[in-house]
């Protein structure tokens, strides 16, 4: 008997469906029909929902107490569960700036479990650094920042199997040109964050490659009239995407709403950055090796300065369409298909397509989540 998912709209790679049917054929999606093909079908009913693929976040440190920094498959085994509750159904779990070698046993350890998790799936790896500058650390430790180093790069690659998908440096570190052109030949996609750079020196690694800026507006050079810096960057080059974190605290609403006026909604990720209190009560935590207290919302360091977020992508949606910034689609689509273009996994995720794993989130009206699937079997239910 063919199974069928029925909903009042369905948020497909090439449009928006009203109301019908949505095959799963073996835990993958088949096509989506406005009347049902046949009488006698298995119907999965979410009459008044709206079904859209699974989010992405590409930019994620932890959840649910763990951090991928503590170097345990277990711990990433938990997160990844816990990601469900989040909408999320695929992620790139995302390192700290530390020493060589801790990076080194965390990028093994990732590439040795990813396989075995049983929730979000794990699509690659980011690199969050080392290769940083101290004006705009945030909560990276600046006392392992150095120049980017194509043999160290490969040594991480090798001991993640390949997984490595994503490496964030600072443009003004020396040899940047040279290492972005390497390591984008060996198809990894590298951003641009933790910096003081000005707009010629940004300007200069994305002509070498670059394609993405870490979490927009934080932690890099802002707009000077004189001298547009990183975010003038940001704002004013062409074929780049944008990290952009809605939770209200790291971005005020209208700044985001500029970033999507001009780069366009199709060039915007919605990302968390999450560090291990995520979906945990208030208090004192750690995100890499700094103590962090969480309080009203928002993950802080001791001196008062904004240290990763506790923000659920789930609710990043939500934002944006309640903020009049985005439509329910344009929500959708950056926490999707422009995430994983972004970081060059729309292959395996990002969107509903024939074939395709059936990974994908049942949503009210109000863009608050009802559930969330996993090769076509429900895991999480609000």
């Amino acid at each position: 008997m063919r199974t069928f998912i029925y909903a009042d709209k369905f948020f497909l790679n090439s449009d928006t469906k009203s109301a019908g049917y949505l095959e799963i054929i073996d835990g993958k999606f088949g096509n989506y029909y406005a009347e049902l093909p046949e009488k006698d079908a298995n119907i999965i009913d979410h009459s008044g929902k709206w079904i859209a693929p699974g989010l992405v976040d590409t930019h994620i440190h932890g959840y649910k107490n763990q951090d991928v920094m503590d170097n345990n498959a277990e711990g990433l085994k938990i997160m990844s569960e816990g990601l469900l509750e989040c909408g999320v159904t695929s992620y790139l779990p995302t390192t700290l700036t530390s020493t060589k070698e801790l990076l080194k046993d965390v990028a093994k350890t990732i590439g040795d479990t990813y396989q075995d998790v049983k929730g979000a799936k794990i699509q690659g790896i980011y690199f969050e650094g080392p290769f940083f500058t101290e004006e705009h650390k945030g909560a990276q430790n600046p006392s392992y920042f150095g120049d980017p180093d194509i043999d160290t790069f490969h040594e991480w690659q090798e001991a993640s199997g390949g997984l490595i998908k994503k490496i964030a440096l600072a443009p003004e570190r020396k040899g940047v040109s040279e290492f972005v052109n390497q390591v984008t030949e060996e198809g990894v996609v590298v951003a641009l964050g933790h910096s003081n750079a000005t707009l010629e020196e940004a300007t200069e690694a994305v002509e070498a490659g670059a394609s993405v800026f870490v979490h927009a507006y934080n932690g890099m050079r802002g707009l000077n009239h004189r001298e547009p810096g990183m975010v003038g960057a940001l704002l004013s080059l062409q074929h780049v995407f944008s990290e952009l974190i809605c939770d209200g605290h790291h971005v005020h609403p209208q700044a985001a709403e500029i970033l999507m006026e001009k780069a366009g909604h199709d060039h915007v990720a919605l990302i968390t950055d999450c560090m291990m209190a995520g979906g945990m009560p208030d208090g004192n935590y750690i995100l890499g090796e700094f103590p962090v207290v969480v309080k009203d919302g928002t993950a802080r360091m001791k001196e008062g300065n904004l240290a990763g977020s506790i923000l659920k992508l789930k609710e990043a949606i939500k934002n944006v369409v309640d903020w009049e910034i985005a439509t329910p689609e344009e929500a959708i689509m950056m926490a999707t298909w422009v995430p994983a273009v972004s970081c060059k996994i729309d292959d395996k995720c990002g969107l509903i397509k024939k074939g395709r794993d059936a990974d994908f989130i049942v949503l009210n009206p109000d863009m608050t989540l009802a559930a969330t699937y996993l090769d076509g079997t429900k895991r999480y239910e609000a």
